[in-house]
């Protein structure tokens, strides 16, 4: 089971052709819709009004511990933040973009190792 723990749907697209282009006209194959509370990497303010202001980040929130046969979709930061303690998150991959280069989706998921 994969679960959805960014704030937005994920669209997943159909992949590259055999010719290794990307389509032209992505087709979408599936949204994998958000669960009601993301996961987030929480701060932890150090500096006391300095410049640069310190900050620490690094502490999840709001993710479930690890459980079998289940998968978590995650933001890139939550994921890199975890990767020496968690093996079950995943990230969108490979962006797809519409004609004015906004992201409207992705052509796979994958594990930051």
């Amino acid at each position: 089971m994969i679960l959805n723990l960014t704030p937005h749907p994920i669209r997943l697209y159909a992949g590259e052709r055999e010719d290794g282009i990307d389509d032209l006209e992505p087709h979408l194959r599936k949204v994998i819709e958000p669960e009601e509370t993301p996961a987030r990497l929480a701060t932890i303010e150090l500096g006391g009004g300095a410049w640069p202001e310190l900050v620490e980040f690094g502490h999840a929130q709001n993710l479930p511990p690890k459980r079998d046969g289940h998968r978590y979709i995650v933001s890139l930061v939550v994921a890199l933040a975890l990767t020496d303690r968690r093996d079950d998150l995943l990230v969108p991959y490979r962006e797809v973009r519409n004609a004015s280069g906004t992201v409207i989706g992705c052509r796979s998921l994958a594990q930051p190792v």
